[in-house]
């Protein structure tokens, strides 16, 4: 019978393979649940640091946050941990999910796997502090920007700590996740599914699917709006160009380098 060596071999029956399923995912809760518990312990200071760009965003000493359900501020303090647990615990999941999905993989779409695994961590986290640090504070003091007086009653901002943790959370996510189209788009070219050229034909459509996906996914105000935009147009056209680079290196090695099959026919 013959073997390809380049895959990793198993002969695991399908019961195997879900005890270890169940073996990693077990592993993955258990990785939750302990950064859940040290979370929780710091809720007060994650909180604190996602509050940041509030406080900075208020005058010096009248920014205010307010709950107005007794059991509010507790279950804030629990989704603050939850969220940084899944943050520090990322790593673990991801790697679990990757020894289960790998031995199923051929060496060369391991290897063509690699940069994708480093580019994901690396494009969410940089989405994630462009709405930390930049699109949050410019926000904030724009949405500020609108109290004053109105009809002869003070128009004053008492944002809730639910609400106040519910717009971070989506800002990050939003962007973080919003991110990763580069990852998307380039998978999805490896695959043969879409080409560089057709991409760009339908620059015109994409241009507009950006527009109306950051619409979406970000408060509705034309700032937080704009700033997400304008990064993903960008991030499109790299993607473009790195598919470029590729076909011109694909292009250069030729087609003398493909292995071609002789078929012999025996004699009668």
């Amino acid at each position: 019978m013959l073997r390809i060596r380049d895959i990793d071999e198993t002969q695991a029956p399908l019961l195997e393979h879900l005890l270890e399923l169940r073996a990693r995912l077990v592993r993955c809760v258990i990785a939750l649940g302990i950064t859940f518990a040290i979370c929780l312990y710091f809720a007060d200071d994650i909180f604190g640091f996602l509050a940041r760009p509030l406080t900075e965003a208020f005058p010096p000493g009248q920014g205010k946050l307010v709950y107005t359900k007794l059991y509010e501020a507790f279950f804030v303090e629990i989704k603050v941990a939850l969220f940084a647990a899944f943050f520090l615990s990322f790593p673990v999941i991801a790697n679990q999910l990757w020894a289960f999905i790998a031995p199923g993989l051929y060496a060369k779409e391991k290897k063509a796997f690699l940069p994708f695994l480093v580019a994901t961590p690396v494009l969410f986290t940089s989405g994630a502090a462009l709405a930390y640090f930049v699109v949050m504070p410019t926000a904030f003091k724009w949405f500020l920007g609108f109290e004053g007086t109105r009809g002869g009653l003070k128009l004053e901002a008492l944002p809730g700590t639910g609400d106040y943790l519910s717009l971070v959370m989506q800002f990050i996510l939003a962007f973080g996740i919003s991110f990763l189209l580069p990852v998307l788009l380039l998978l999805l070219n490896r695959a043969g599914l879409v080409t560089r050229q057709q991409l760009v034909t339908m620059r015109r459509y994409v241009i507009v699917a950006i527009t109306i996906v950051a619409a979406v996914i970000t408060p509705p105000d034309v700032v937080s709006q704009l700033m997400l935009a304008i990064p993903l147009f960008l991030l499109f056209e790299a993607s473009l160009l790195i598919m470029w680079f590729g076909d011109r290196k694909a292009a250069k090695a030729g087609v003398a380098g493909v292995p071609t099959t002789v078929v012999t026919v025996p004699g009668d």
